[in-house]
């Protein structure tokens, strides 16, 4: 399977960290020389650069001018504008295994990743993880740096959070778990306060959850949750969705990315405290305006009683899914 580290080695090839205007060559070799000299003394400002060199401010400038060939396009990422100018500034920092003692943040979104492999364990000061539209089934918490305090697996497939929750990162503030194939009740237990003690932010949205009673009490013990995301789970149908979360979870202040106001919340107290009333059903009304190309039912209606000609019936058969 192909895993997280071996994409991220790809992705470091097409950001050409070795080539013009990173990396190490003729264009900056003087600079490099006097740093890497013990004796050498600091250049001073008004010291030219030789002749066929660049300075490190004129080769900045060749990254972040968007009209220059050798810029990034604009909605690249932090991370990959970090890793271009420390290419320039201090390539020795990239070479091997220390590129990955540089970053806090790393973005692998739509590259094909299926797996959360042990090399992720090399990037000691990661903080932020974005695994976006991959095809990633089980996560092994066991792979995932200590550091992560972002972790988003949104567009994925996973459907069990037993193997993620087997030594999960400590100190977690957010996870991403939007649109996978997470089913309910099963996965309910695996949302609390012993897994994610300071879990701040928990995006579930567009999964197949269906017990709200269950979830919500397993969701109540995490005592640090403010932002919850469930809109697209069949249990956001039960009429009533919202009003039992805000009474049962009393510190949220997001729901369903909208934001929670005193009176809202005073609307819907006391209703946490009568679970009868959170039925796990939900009604859904389909009109039908107007069908064309179908036989006008008149036309038959004007045949005589006993008549003899022909009758033709027609039949339908209307299929809806959700």
């Amino acid at each position: 399977p192909r895993g997280v580290s071996a994409a991220f080695r790809e992705h470091l090839r097409h950001l050409a960290l070795q080539d013009f205007p990173c990396g190490l060559g003729s264009w900056n070799k003087s600079c490099l020389q006097a740093r890497r000299s013990p004796r050498a003394e600091p250049a001073g400002p008004e010291e030219a650069v030789p002749p066929g060199e660049e300075s490190p401010e004129a080769l900045l400038e060749l990254l972040r001018d968007r009209h220059s060939p050798w810029a990034l396009p604009c909605d690249c990422s932090p991370q990959d504008r970090l890793l271009r100018e420390v290419a320039v500034l201090a390539p020795e920092l990239l070479r091997g295994s220390r590129v990955f003692q540089v970053l806090k943040s790393l973005r692998i979104v739509d590259k094909g990743v299926e797996e959360v492999d042990e090399g992720l364990l090399q990037f000691q000061q990661l903080e932020e993880l974005v695994l976006s539209a991959n095809y990633i089934s089980r996560v092994t918490s066991a792979n995932l740096p200590r550091t992560l305090k972002v972790l988003e697996l949104c567009f994925n497939a996973v459907g069990d959070l037993q193997d993620l929750c087997a030594q999960p990162p400590p100190q977690l503030q957010h996870l991403g778990l939007g649109y996978n194939r997470l089913c309910g009740p099963s996965q309910d237990k695996h949302l609390t306060a012993d897994f994610w003690p300071n879990l701040v932010s928990l995006d579930l949205s567009f999964n197949s959850l269906t017990d709200l009673l269950g979830l919500v009490s397993q969701l109540s013990t995490l005592q640090k949750l403010r932002i919850l995301v469930l809109q697209g789970n069949p249990l956001a149908l039960i009429p009533t969705y919202k009003g039992f979360l805000l009474d049962s979870l009393p510190k949220l202040c997001l729901l369903d990315d909208t934001h929670i106001w005193p009176d809202e919340r005073q609307q819907f107290c006391g209703l946490a405290r009568q679970p009868e009333l959170v039925r796990s059903e939900a009604r859904v009304v389909v009109s039908i305006g107007e069908m064309k190309g179908l036989p006008d039912p008149k036309a038959f209606q004007q045949l005589e009683v006993g008549s003899e000609a022909p009758v033709i019936t027609y039949s339908y058969c209307v299929t809806y899914e959700f």
